[in-house]
């Protein structure tokens, strides 16, 4: 397939993980657009410059200046076959100016309810001392490691269901705007990394 991929779900689907698979299946590039604006803003770019300005002030990257840095990154070598755009677009708007520069062959849906997803977060704890993630129910830490693992402070049920709002608001929608347009794939992401995996793989 020559055109890009998009990849979008809520927080905690598994979505990092799942990028990097489809990455290496595809052979096309993950591109996150946090991952480019840092990139700018350490080469001191123009855009990079530019997104510093509102980043340095606490406030949202404006799209033109995603846009903008998402052309740029199409112009490299790797991304001549298309590229998959990972947590982009996350609004309707950013999707249509998305469809200007780019062609979007297909979007994958990874779909999880609200409260797999707060099972997932809120019981993640992390060691502190290698940095390894655990989960109380899915992957209890090891005795001797559990009395030092800690619990994020943003993995908090409260938080979650926050950003779990803020979700369904501002980026669930794009599931209808490209379902209209022939180009969604759901998938229904509460299986096993194995199992989702899987089944992108096929469908893909």
């Amino acid at each position: 397939m020559a055109g890009s991929i998009v990849l979008f779900g809520p927080p905690g689907a598994g979505k990092g993980t799942q990028a990097g698979r489809i990455s290496e299946l595809t052979g096309k590039p993950q591109v996150s657009t946090g991952d480019m604006l840092r990139a700018a803003v350490s080469q001191g770019t123009q855009l990079g410059h530019e997104a510093k300005t509102f980043m340095d002030a606490g406030l949202l990257v404006p799209d033109s200046i995603i846009i903008g840095l998402i052309s740029e990154r199409l112009k490299d070598e790797d991304a001549v076959g298309g590229v998959l755009f990972d947590g982009f677009p996350r609004t309707i708007p950013q999707a249509e100016a998305l469809a200007e520069i780019v062609s979007v062959e297909v979007v994958i849906s990874m779909e999880v309810p609200d409260d797999s997803i707060v099972e997932r977060i809120v019981g993640r704890r992390m060691d502190p001392q290698t940095g390894e993630i655990y989960h109380i129910k899915f992957k209890p830490p090891p005795e001797g490691v559990s009395m030092r693992v800690v619990q994020r402070k943003d993995d908090t049920e409260e938080t979650v269901r926050s950003r779990l709002a803020a979700y369904h608001e501002q980026t669930a929608p794009l599931a209808d705007w490209y379902s209209k347009r022939g180009l969604l794939m759901r998938i229904d992401g509460n299986g096993s990394i194995e199992d989702v995996g899987n089944a992108i793989a096929s469908k893909l």
